[in-house]
């Protein structure tokens, strides 16, 4: 299967020769399916915050801050905006080919684009273009504003990162999406020395592009906010990316005879979380932001969240404290039934066959495995048939029930038990996410410990014209996190307002005006 030359490539890059195999042999048998026991709902696996919960939650939030928490905002940046602008690219292509605009049929997206063109943020940028090749905006014609809009004759915005997009308007100048993750930074994760810690992942080819954009933003919002701002970025790693197989599951190989390995999909970010160190991580994608008068909600709401988060910490560090520091036969049966009351009842866990267990010793050891992993609090949005995971009840690979985040592929929609109880989610995951990443000692953990490394998923693909089989590490919010201690929350759909497609800018969320 591998020639001596593929081994010297496979270490070149960083990787295991044991977890290259392992791909492969998933590959051969697949993945199993998540079993999702019901879909969370509100008093049964999501909390619902009342008002005056919220502001005693946020209230929380600010006096943790004072004390000295590290805080980090963790921006998944990598993807590039190129699926944003599909329908702008097909509309090319025709024009390109000779059709007039008033002959294309089905392109109403692009239409509609160039109707309410002057209501975008990056319009005077057009117009700016438009007059350096001393021309009127108004006078060119479709296919050339498209092509400026979308290739490096003009904005490029076809071959850019979403970061780097303008998305909102103001009168001081408008904002790319990376601006508002500056300016939301400085409303909720500013620590009390006045320092905002932003980390973006990004993808090798745009990282000057971003590291350009700082340096040019960086000192506005530093005055505007009386803050400091330290900047990181990273790379998904090498080593994280996957094998790819032909239909037969043997590696594929690239015309030049070398094996091809592709990006592991968001699952891969786990390694460059894993690098960072902060007490609270916010996490939070890229395209999903608004301009500052719809902000108050996403604000409020994180800090409750990260209330919720600290508050439940306390209550696990004390549990930790106890097992870490005692032997299991001194501690007294009260203790136990306390433990296990708090997991099921706070935490949603229950033991394998939702039985405990009977001796002290076995007690202490399931105790331990649930007590001593990283928390995350998630927020959770209604669901109004927008796209992503779901909040549900599953059980975990040792046989205990928890909380976790299902995408659809990980659901078997052939059982109709398991595609009834999916359609019965009421909430799904905007990708709202709060974390803690260290033990009641401050100590971090190693995040890739509790992660379910079944929870991949694999697709087909294409390269040179040849059938390849590709393979996804489990997902950040889902697989790559499925050992955590997790909690839900609801959380208001103002504060989901993902930016798909180039007309999503276009919705009264992401207007000023």
């Amino acid at each position: 299967m591998f020639e001596p030359k593929d081994i010297s490539q496979i270490k070149a890059r960083g990787s295991q020769m044991d977890t290259v195999i392992q791909q492969i042999k998933n590959f051969k048998s697949g993945f199993p399916l998540l079993r999702i026991i019901e879909a969370a709902s509100i008093y049964h696996g999501i909390i619902q915050l009342s008002d005056k919960e919220k502001q005693q939650y946020i209230t929380t939030y600010n006096d943790k801050v004072s004390g000295g928490l590290t805080l980090l905002k963790f921006v998944p940046a990598s993807g590039a905006a190129s699926r944003m602008f599909q329908s702008l690219f097909l509309t090319v292509e025709e024009l390109q080919n000779g059709k007039a605009i008033s002959e294309l049929q089905g392109h109403t997206e692009t239409l509609t684009f160039l109707s309410k063109l002057q209501k975008f943020a990056f319009y005077p940028d057009l117009k700016t273009k438009a007059f350096a090749e001393n021309t009127a905006i108004d006078s060119l014609p479709a296919q050339t504003l498209l092509e400026w809009v979308l290739f490096d004759q003009g904005l490029n915005y076809g071959n850019l990162p979403k970061g780097l997009l303008k998305f909102h308007s103001y009168p001081e100048g408008n904002r790319t999406s990376m601006e508002e993750h500056f300016v939301e930074g400085a409303w909720y994760a500013k620590d009390s020395s006045n320092v905002v810690n932003l980390h973006f992942t990004v993808s090798p080819e745009h990282q000057q592009a971003f590291e350009k954009h700082v340096d040019e933003i960086k000192p506005k919002y530093e005055q505007l906010f009386d803050v400091s701002y330290r900047v990181s970025f990273s790379q998904q790693k090498p080593s994280t990316d996957t094998i790819a197989v032909n239909p037969d599951n043997e590696p594929f190989r690239n015309n030049d005879g070398s094996l091809l390995f592709r990006p592991a999909g968001h699952g891969a970010l786990l390694a460059n979380l894993n690098d960072l160190d902060a007490d609270i991580i916010f996490i939070k994608n890229i395209d999903n932001v608004v301009p500052d008068q719809l902000k108050t909600p996403t604000v409020n709401y994180k800090k409750a969240l990260a209330g919720v988060l600290l508050t439940l910490q306390e209550q696990i560090f004390h549990y930790q404290k106890m097992l870490a520091e005692h032997h299991p036969a001194s501690l007294e049966s009260g203790f136990y039934a306390e433990a296990a009351n708090f997991l099921e009842n706070v935490m949603n866990i229950t033991p394998p066959n939702n039985q405990y267990y009977s001796e002290k010793e076995e007690l202490y050891h399931y105790f331990s495995s649930k007590f001593n992993r990283p928390i995350r609090v998630c927020g959770m949005v209604k669901n109004q048939g927008e796209p992503g995971g779901g909040p549900f009840f599953a059980v975990n690979s040792d046989g205990s029930v928890s909380l976790q985040i299902a995408e659809s592929s990980q659901i078997n929609f052939n059982d109709p038990e398991q595609a009834a109880i999916a359609k019965n989610a009421t909430h799904f995951n905007p990708v709202d996410l709060i974390c803690a990443v260290k033990d009641y000692k401050g100590e971090k953990y190693n995040l890739a410990d509790f992660s379910d490394p079944e929870t991949g998923f694999i697709s087909t693909k294409s390269k040179d014209g040849k059938v390849l089989k590709a393979q996804e590490l489990p997902g950040l919010w889902n697989g790559a996190m499925s050992d955590w201690n997790t909690l839900f929350v609801e959380v208001p759909v103002e504060t989901f307002n993902p930016v798909k497609t180039v007309t999503d800018l276009l919705r009264n969320e992401h207007q000023t005006n």
